[in-house]
This record gives structure tokens, C-alpha cells and sequence, in this order.
């Protein structure tokens, strides 16, 4: 991969893999940092790699880099990152936008990761499991499961209430 090639990359992809990214771990600091160090990695291996696999490269990196973020940063979490208990059971709205995003937090980290690169980046499932590492199988029982569990979310009534 030439430099013009990495550089065309990088205008291509960035935006992608930041709203991958950000969509996981929902801090624009945080999300920042990963793909900044998904596209060093990239840059670092950039003569060693095929300019037809770089989005392949830098999603997967991008990937692991945020996992192993979320595990660096899982036991160093604030006092806001408690989540309040409350005995109230119905909402004054029902914004069906942020019960999705309520819903897609509640998921387990592969099956967020699952559900964002099918349903909002449209890739493939051999591409997804390139990308996590999973199998196309593993990635098919990953996405219904994540997607049964998504709906059921949804059209409880104490949700949408």
C-alpha cells in the first residue's frame, strides 16, 4: 500500500469507523482515540498490506482496539457511570430513537458490534466475521439473537410508555 492509497484510506473510511466506533462506546473522546490508533496501526503495516483488504484491516484493528479499551477501562468506571434506581416504570415520552440506543447499550459488546456493522454499515456477514474474528455462522446466531432481543425490548410496553 502506497502512501496515496493509505491516504485515500483514511478519506475514505474515516467516518465509517468512527461511527462504528462511537456507536459502542458512546464518548466522542474515547472513540477518537480508537480509530486515531486503528489508522496508526494501519500506517505502521501500511507496505505489508494489500490496498484491497486496508477496510478489512481497519475495521478489525479498529475492533480490537475498542475491546480492548472497553477491558482496560471496565473497572476504572466514575460515580456517574452508576445507573440511578428508580421505581418508575413509564416514561412522559416514547422516542423510539433512544429506546434503540437504550436497548443497543443493554446488548453484550459482540452483539452490538454484530448488529451495528450489519444493520447501520451494511456489511456482509463474511466481512463481519473478518472483522470480529467470528465465523458467518457464529455471526448469523450473534445478529438473531441480538435482533430478537432488540424487539422484544421495543415493544415492551414499560419501554414505550
Amino acid at each position: 500500500m502506497t502512501t496515496r492509497e493509505y491516504n485515500n484510506c483514511v478519506d475514505q473510511h474515516a467516518d465509517g469507523v468512527y461511527r462504528f466506533i462511537l456507536k459502542n462506546l458512546k464518548d466522542e473522546h474515547d472513540a477518537q482515540d480508537v480509530v486515531q490508533d486503528a489508522f496508526e496501526k494501519l500506517w505502521v503495516n501500511h507496505k505489508k498490506l494489500n490496498p484491497g483488504k486496508a477496510k478489512s484491516y481497519l475495521f478489525t484493528t479498529a475492533y480490537h482496539t475498542m475491546i480492548d479499551h472497553i477491558r482496560k477501562n471496565r473497572h476504572s468506571g466514575s460515580i456517574e457511570d452508576i445507573p440511578e434506581t428508580s421505581n418508575e416504570t413509564f416514561r412522559d415520552y416514547s422516542d423510539l430513537k433512544e429506546i434503540l440506543d437504550e436497548a443497543l447499550a443493554k446488548l453484550n459488546e459482540v452483539q452490538r458490534s454484530v448488529v451495528l456493522l450489519r444493520d447501520y454499515e451494511g456489511y456482509s456477514y463474511h466481512e463481519i466475521g473478518e472483522i470480529t474474528g467470528l465465523n458467518e455462522s457464529q455471526v448469523k446466531v450473534y445478529l438473531y439473537r441480538a435482533r430478537v432481543y432488540l424487539k422484544n425490548y421495543i415493544v415492551s410496553p414499560e419501554h414505550v410508555i
